[in-house]
């Protein structure tokens, strides 16, 4: 047991699907995994094993931002020895042809900031996925019929954001998407040498102000998770 995870060390699989939202954790346990069980429910941060295919898997909550992920993250690693770590979450589109409903696999990740900076100080360090699992995910979707996008996402800290100048910087150098905590995951992978990928779904638009429909959600979700599944085990 740690601080935020009351699991016992046998109950956490070595692959692990971090969703940022516990609720979101329990949905896709108990659609897409075999005999899932509850394993954590500290603060409300639900996590879940159970197995996909016959291979054992635990989804956890994350919560919101790179801290809360960090934490996370940081005792999967440590007291539970996760070998691969694959967030999936929605994201903000940020070039005209990504479309909402669309998948990101995100090479790489830039940030204005993340909690390994004051590690890295003035290092300005670029965190990418893990290239393996970042190929495996792209065959699942294209297998799929998903419409796929892969390439630099941009994490930040900031929701409600009043940095128009930057959104246009970042779109301007190709970024396709924005979302909270992909950057200090993949950090947290290359310090501890584990596999990590972001799969994401692209659920609103900053350029073209769309937005999913919350009856859409779950369907789209869906597929990001079997993506994530798929490429966990290729």
């Amino acid at each position: 047991m740690t601080i935020h995870i009351d699991a016992e060390k046998g109950d956490i699989a070595p692959t692990v699907l971090m969703p940022g939202d516990p609720y979101r954790a329990k949905w896709a346990a108990e659609t897409y995994l075999e005999n899932p069980r509850c394993i954590n429910q500290v603060r409300g941060m639900l996590g879940f094993t159970g197995t996909w295919h016959g291979h054992d898997v635990t989804i956890q909550g994350s919560g919101m931002g790179m801290p809360s992920l960090s934490i996370y993250a940081n005792e999967l690693i440590s007291d539970y020895d996760v070998q691969t770590l694959v967030r999936v979450g929605s994201c903000g589109g940020m070039q005209e042809n990504v479309g909402i409903r669309d998948v990101i696999l995100a090479m790489s990740a830039s940030s204005i900031a993340t909690p390994s900076g004051s590690i890295f100080r003035e290092f300005n360090f670029a965190p990418c996925a893990d290239f393996a699992l970042l190929v495996a995910a792209e065959k699942a979707a294209r297998e799929k019929g998903v419409t796929t996008h892969v390439g630099s996402i941009y994490s930040s800290d900031t929701f409600y954001d009043e940095r128009p100048d930057l959104n246009e910087q970042m779109t301007r150098h190709g970024i396709l998407g924005v979302e909270m905590e992909a950057a200090e995951l993949y950090n947290l992978a290359a310090r501890h040498g584990r596999r990590a990928l972001a799969v994401l779904t692209v659920s609103d638009h900053l350029i073209t102000h769309e937005a999913l429909p919350a009856e859409d959600r779950e369907r789209s979700f869906g597929d990001m998770i079997e993506i994530a599944l798929q490429a966990a085990f290729a």
